[in-house]
């Protein structure tokens, strides 16, 4: 410790204030960088958590939709592989989570629905589509609360409801024409309809994205104005209503048969990152991929096997063009398949053919008939295949089975594809 002699100094209590008022002095510098040091650090992790909102645009038909009853949770459970995943979706008491930093605004054909993620976003109250995963793992990934904006509508061909406006008026096929003609149709008529229905839906998306963009808070009400959004990706899911439509693509069973739909797909990249200012905007595309890789088609699939792989190939195509390299990919939805369902389903197919040749011989009452499918059931299924069945389905092939279980492993590739494509600096 300092000290300090006075003797000899006639005016000792001048000095000492000189002393003071240094120290004071000395003190109010210190404690001014202290709190400037410290008003610093923590502006900085103001500024770490004041990202702009990610919001990601989720668009498609039917089955980003969704179709995967709730009910069917159940199976994801039955699965040691699908487990870790389902813990995700469950809240603390295994009931379905609500998200509460995720925020959805979902525009379909009922209406706007909006509000914290939950089941109930998808083509019903009690179903389920990609949006549900997506946005668990995505928000998880960034560590930050998200918006989702989804637009989808069941039935809706890219070829003329989603289609762009660089894509240009659709243009019936010489076989389509000659058809009308034979079945007396008015074909004026039918191109002015045409007309009218091209490009709707790609508007009716553009115009629900740009309304929820223009009132973030309707839909998410601690949004900060201040730290302002982000588009973030865009996922596109659709597919089924190009690829069985013969008349769009008279040679979809040839190679190069869909290449229509690539090029009206590369130009609904193109219009949707013009139309709403986001040039580079991540783009994943959910290639469409009902019944499981085309390899493992059984005997009563194989006729489509050539068709199916044809339009999953035009639909993955843009990902691989040059112009959208690193900023849009695309994810095989047949991978998340479930085989054991399919072969279930094909021997449940087996068990009502044979029903229905006993029933043809009129010798069973109802009764009789209850018993006997019963019966078959027993001795055709383990207790297990049948609780999988029971479970694991609540829809058609063309749904994903309406399979929770193939429905969230969609959602999360999604979501993971989508995180790449961000990059690192995303998370």
């Amino acid at each position: 410790m300092q000290t300090y002699n006075l003797r000899g100094f006639k005016r000792p209590s001048i000095f000492l204030g000189q002393i003071f008022k240094k120290q004071f002095v000395t003190y109010c510098l210190f404690f001014f960088f202290s709190v400037s040091g410290i008003t610093t650090c923590f502006d900085r992790c103001l500024a770490k958590d004041a990202n702009p909102l990610k919001v990601f645009l989720l668009v498609g038909q039917s089955n980003m939709q969704g179709h995967a009853h709730i009910r069917t949770f159940e199976h994801i459970a039955m699965d040691p592989e699908t487990l870790p995943l389902l813990r995700e979706m469950w809240d603390e008491e295994k009931q379905p989570r609500i998200c509460d930093k995720v925020w959805i605004s979902y525009l379909s054909t009922s209406g706007v629905k909006q509000g914290q993620l939950s089941v109930g976003f998808g083509a019903s109250e009690d179903k389920i589509g990609p949006e549900y995963t997506f946005g668990i793992c995505m928000q998880k990934h960034l560590k930050q609360p998200i918006l989702i904006i989804k637009t989808a509508w069941g039935g809706k061909s890219l070829h003329t409801d989603f289609r762009s406006p660089s894509a240009g008026p659709y243009l019936f096929t010489e076989q389509q024409i000659e058809g009308f003609a034979k079945q007396g149709k008015d074909l004026k008529q039918i191109k002015a309809e045409r007309a009218r229905m091209t490009g709707l839906h790609y508007r009716l998306m553009i115009g629900h994205v740009e309304r929820v963009l223009q009132n973030i808070k309707s839909v998410y009400p601690d949004y900060n104005e201040q730290h302002g959004y982000e588009l973030a990706g865009m996922v596109w899911f659709q597919g089924w209503n190009d690829m069985v439509d013969r008349g769009a693509y008279p040679d979809r069973d040839r190679p190069g048969g869909y290449d229509r739909y690539s090029e009206a797909l590369g130009h609904f990249i193109r219009d949707v990152r013009r139309d709403l200012s986001a040039p580079d905007l991540p783009f994943v595309i959910g290639v469409i991929g009902v019944g499981g890789p085309v390899k493992n088609y059984g005997a009563a699939q194989k006729r489509y096997a050539g068709i199916h792989q044809y339009f999953r190939s035009a639909m993955a195509a843009p990902a691989t063009w040059p112009e959208f390299d690193g900023n849009v990919s695309s994810v095989l939805t047949e991978n998340y398949w479930d085989m054991e369902l399919t072969a279930l389903r094909a021997r449940d197919a087996e068990l009502n053919q044979k029903m229905k040749q006993l029933v043809s011989n009129g010798n069973l009452q109802k009764k009789e008939q209850q018993s006997m499918r019963e019966k078959l059931r027993a001795e055709m299924f383990t207790k297990r295949e049948l609780e999988t069945l029971q479970k694991g389905v609540s829809n058609q092939e063309y749904h994903y089975l309406g399979s929770a279980k193939i429905m969230a492993q969609i959602g999360r590739g999604f979501a993971e594809s989508m995180a790449q494509l961000m990059g690192p600096s995303s998370n």
